[in-house]
């Protein structure tokens, strides 16, 4: 089958999942073409041929989270820009490729071509759940709004999609049609890698996400290994770390515990090589709040707003609980999802 499989290109999470399922389906011998933006594209490029660039739209950040004001005026700014050039290649790839089926991962040109042309779109993504669920945690009064505005702009992003196969770590009623819940997909490097413990926490933060990180980590009796600052360096009780990708596994692999903001990636690769998790989760970004409540519910971590000494002391020293709690993790790799996938084609087809 021909597959135009679209990327949104905001963060690496969608990339490297999509990575993955898109491998799949080349060794099933189907012709995947990819449109993606941003990081992603920078990424998937390095491992496919078939991929052409398109002008995505994506947040605008400050130090505490997601900018509300200035992603509204970063995207006014965009779309005069971006807009023709999405409607070019849209118009210019009905010519050049024939797809059977689109497969989205919460990105809108791929979606837009399949409507466009009466095509079968199948969603993967993580977001989902918000709109496709009846979550059963307590959301705050205070992150309502974030809730509702999450919820709506989820609920429109997709909509009547031939199927969701929607990615989570926990599993509450679906409430609407043709949607399946499953694990989280996981790069092939973490379904290899063999958990240990050498002792180590490791924490992901960037010194504009927590200026005080450093002086944070100094008071507390432990021994971390830091990525974000883009540097080599020992500090006392903290080994700062230049991200590689082999490196960063491999100290994920072998850590105590995370300490990290919620994104829905790190969180699954965590819990499936049973790492407590300590999440700090971007404001106004209600899927991270949700990761980090559910985290809290099941016992596989807990979250805090902001990270400081006593937070992450009292994090540190529940670790033999919330191991115990992640023994009931029942991940199960890549292969429920994908074979469900292959399914699905063999349907369209």
């Amino acid at each position: 089958m021909n597959i135009l499989y679209g990327v949104v290109g905001e963060g690496l999470g969608h990339a490297m999942r999509s990575h993955v399922v898109i491998e799949h389906l080349e060794k099933q011998g189907h012709e995947v073409k990819i449109v993606t933006s941003g990081k992603a594209h920078e990424f998937l490029r390095k491992n496919h041929r078939n991929i052409d660039e398109i002008g995505g739209y994506g947040f605008a950040f400050n130090e505490s989270g997601v900018d509300l004001d200035a992603s509204l005026r970063k995207l006014l700014n965009e779309i005069p820009t971006k807009a023709p050039h999405n409607l070019k290649r849209f118009f210019r790839l009905s010519k050049s490729f024939k797809p059977n089926v689109i497969i989205s991962d919460f990105e809108s040109f791929a979606y837009l071509f399949g409507k466009y042309n009466h095509i079968p779109v199948i969603s993967i993504d993580n977001m989902q759940v918000i709109n496709r669920c009846r979550l059963d945690v307590d959301i705050p009064l205070k992150i309502m709004d974030d809730y509702l505005m999450a919820k709506g702009l989820v609920k429109a992003k997709l909509p009547g999609c031939y199927h969701y196969l929607v990615t989570s770590y926990f599993f509450p009623e679906i409430t609407k049609q043709n949607t399946t819940l499953h694990h989280p997909i996981l790069r092939k490097e973490v379904l290899a890698a063999r958990p240990e413990n050498r002792g180590h926490v490791l924490v992901y933060q960037t010194s504009k996400s927590n200026p005080d990180l450093l002086r944070i980590l100094d008071q507390v009796d432990e021994k971390f290994i830091v990525y974000g600052f883009g540097r080599d360096e020992i500090l006392g009780n903290v080994t700062l770390k230049n991200f590689s990708n082999e490196g960063f596994v491999s100290d994920l692999a072998s850590c105590k515990a995370v300490i990290a903001n919620a994104g829905f990636s790190l969180i699954g690769e965590a819990l499936h090589l049973g790492k407590p998790y300590l999440a700090i989760p971007l404001e106004r970004q209600f899927e991270q709040m949700l990761n980090a409540m559910y985290l809290k519910k099941l016992g596989y971590g807990d979250y805090c707003s902001k990270l400081d000494a006593k937070n992450a002391g009292t994090f540190l020293g529940q670790l033999d609980l919330y191991s115990e709690n992640l023994e009931k993790y029942t991940g199960n790799g890549n292969w429920e999802l994908l074979s469900h996938l292959d399914d699905l084609l063999k349907e369209i087809a």
